[in-house]
């Protein structure tokens, strides 16, 4: 799914891992969502969207392939 999080967490000068550990996941698993392999769950996708306190739809573009 097309998504904001590298320009996201690169506007506020995070690593990959510093937003893993905020969000409780693996460096690993913020990049795989970085760069569209996996799709988040709707838990983490929530918890995205409270960190940055953006809605779900300015994070993620279900229609953008």
């Amino acid at each position: 799914m097309k998504n904001k999080l590298r320009i996201l967490r690169a506007e506020r000068n995070w690593s990959q891992g510093e937003l893993a550990l905020k969000l409780g996941v693996s460096r690993q698993a913020i990049n795989a969502i970085e760069t569209e392999k996996h799709d988040p769950s709707l838990d983490l996708a929530f918890k995205m969207a409270q960190l940055f306190q953006l809605t779900i739809e300015n994070i993620f573009d279900p229609e953008a392939r």
